[in-house]
This record gives structure tokens, C-alpha cells and sequence, in this order.
């Protein structure tokens, strides 16, 4: 089972409702309720429990030939949710082949040369403890805005984006026969996996950005990366005189650690 998969002007891939209705082989006469009610429903998506987002989630397909029925680009987790939501016969092969195409969205985003500079620079600049830190609050306060002020499942949110969970840190720490009693999660990868703060760090200041959490993914995969080519170590630049300190864009640094999330 195939649907048309598009690509937005942000990189996002994306499907038409009508399309995606038709996979679901529901009838043409509901076509316009089941739109409205798709873009109104609740869903699980990857940073909480919310209604689509317009121009994040969903945006007004323009038609060249001015059809009085609106169809909507859905982004690819929308269309997998509402699939799952459902009641198609057809919805769990739908969403499966959706699966697919949102795993290895974020893999097949090249970087031209500039962009890859860029990313440099912001990998060095996340090898400061205060830029993860700025990036990890900017994300808590995106997913709690988005969440209805509320920040609970951040956590168990946050394990299933990063792929770890302070738990597995904790094991990994008493395997090595290290301590974890009182640690943060930072703290314990500073023993475990020192660059993954930089990883971390990457996926969070994309998804403030309100960037999909595969291509979140994919850059902070390359920014750990680009970390061991550049032989960077972590630093805690609250501390004067960093000998170890790397040669950092400090206009970058201010805009990691005051930047506003981006409309989506």
C-alpha cells in the first residue's frame, strides 16, 4: 500500500487529505466532515498529547483548478494518527508504511556546505554546559505550552525521543560500579558518554525549533558525530579559565541561550 508523500518548502514530508482518505477507502460524501474532524481531534504525537498545529502540522493545499472542496498537506505523523483513529479495515497497513516514511524522514535531509559550517559552529557551542541547559529548558517549555501548561510525561516523553531513560543511565552507572545515587541524567552521561550531551543537547534546541523529531534525530546523530571528529570535550563555562575551552562563535552562544522558538 503506497500514498503520495510530498515534500514541503520546510523539508517536511507531507500528504494530502484527499489522498489519504481515499487509502482509507472512506466514503466520497464524508469526506468534508472527516477533514474537519481530523483537524480537530486530539492526538498522542510525539511531543504530547494536542490538536494539529496549523502550518506545523497541516496546512491549505492550493488548487490550480479553484475546486470548492479544500484539501489539506497533512504531515506524515498526522496522517499516521488519524489513520490509527480510524475505523478503516485498511488503517493498520496504512499507518505502518506511514511508520516507515517518518523513521527515515530525518536520514534523507543532505547538508550543503554552508549548513554543515553551521552545524559545526552550534556543536561547539553545545559542548557548554549552559547552552544544554538553555536548550533543554527552551524544549520543556515548548512540549508544556503545547501540553496545556502542563510538563507531565516530559520524562517518559523525553526517553522515547532521546532513546535512553535516566533508569537505563542508573544501571549503566552501577554496571561500571559508579555511583548514581543524586545525579542528573547530564550528569551521568558526563561518566558514561560525555559527546551524548551534545547529542541531547541537538535534538532538543531543534525541537524547540519545532522541528520533527526524526530530523531532530538525524542532526543531533550528526552533531555527536562532527563532536569525535573535532575531538571536543565537554565544558562547564561557569567556571573561569577553561583551559580546555574550544574557539566558539560567542554571537552564536548568546543565540543558543536566548533564542525564541520559530513558529512552526
Amino acid at each position: 500500500m503506497e500514498i503520495a508523500v510530498f515534500t514541503s518548502q520546510k523539508g517536511t514530508k507531507v500528504v494530502t487529505a484527499m489522498d489519504l482518505h481515499q487509502m482509507l477507502e472512506l466514503g466520497n460524501h464524508h469526506y468534508g466532515v472527516n477533514v474537519r474532524r481530523w483537524l480537530k481531534d486530539v492526538y498522542q504525537f510525539q511531543d504530547g498529547i494536542r490538536r494539529p498545529v496549523v502550518m506545523k502540522d497541516y496546512a491549505l493545499r492550493k488548487q490550480k483548478d479553484l475546486s470548492v472542496v479544500e484539501d489539506y498537506y497533512l504531515s506524515v505523523e498526522l496522517a499516521k494518527l488519524i489513520a490509527l483513529q480510524s475505523k478503516s479495515k485498511a488503517k493498520l497497513k496504512l499507518a505502518r508504511y506511514l511508520q516507515e516514511i517518518e523513521h527515515t524522514e530525518g536520514s534523507q535531509m543532505p547538508l550543503n556546505r554552508e549548513e554543515v559550517m553551521n552545524m559545526i559552529e552550534l556543536v561547539k557551542a553545545m559542548s557548554m554546559r549552559s547552552c544544554q541547559e538553555a536548550a533543554e529548558q527552551r524544549h520543556l517549555d515548548v512540549y508544556t505550552n503545547r501540553n496545556g501548561n502542563s510538563s507531565g510525561n516530559w520524562w517518559n516523553y523525553r526517553a522515547s525521543l532521546m532513546g535512553y531513560s535516566a533508569e537505563d543511565l542508573r544501571t549503566r552507572m552501577e554496571n561500571k560500579g559508579i555511583g548514581s545515587k543524586g545525579k542528573t541524567q547530564r550528569q551521568m552521561l558526563q561518566y558514561l558518554d560525555p559527546l551524548e550531551t551534545i547529542r541531547t543537547a541537538i535534538i532538543d534546541h531543534f525541537m524547540a525549533l519545532g522541528k520533527m523529531a526524526a530530523f531532530a534525530r538525524a542532526m543531533g546523530d550528526l552533531a555527536k558525530n562532527l563532536a569525535q571528529q573535532l575531538e571536543l570535550e565537554i565544558f562547564d563555562d561557569r567556571l573561569a579559565g577553561n583551559m580546555f575551552a574550544p574557539e566558539i562563535n560567542t554571537a552564536l552562544v548568546q543565540q543558543v541561550k536566548s533564542m525564541q522558538r520559530e513558529r512552526a
